[in-house]
């Protein structure tokens, strides 16, 4: 089954999210309708180890670190989401960001 729209989810800090957001709509993904602009975001809480290899944005490497970012959530065409992962990725300062593709059914 081949599906029209994703939805994309995106953990990153809160401050970022002005930046990704202007530059997903800068490229059309963002407009739903007569409306552009179309995004939401929660804060959510989480842990992280960076690994020995890592060069971690937030915490420390070996240790366990808590702490709060934001998940942001928009629709867009499938065909689009090699554009989008690529822009996200210029953006978002961890190395390893954290960026799921949802096949929406309708």
């Amino acid at each position: 089954m081949e599906f029209e729209f994703v939805k994309v989810e995106v953990l990153l800090p809160e401050e970022y999210i002005v930046e990704l957001r202007n530059q997903l709509n800068d490229i059309g993904v963002l407009t739903v309708g007569d409306y552009d602009n179309v995004v939401s975001y929660s804060v959510v809480k989480g842990y992280w180890r960076p690994l020995e290899e890592a060069n971690p944005f937030n915490g420390s490497k070996g240790e366990i670190s808590f702490g709060t970012e934001c998940k942001m959530e928009f629709k867009c065409l499938m065909s689009n989401i090699a554009e989008v992962k690529g822009l996200i990725k210029r953006v978002h300062p961890y190395e390893e960001p954290v960026i799921n593709v949802l096949p929406m059914l309708s």
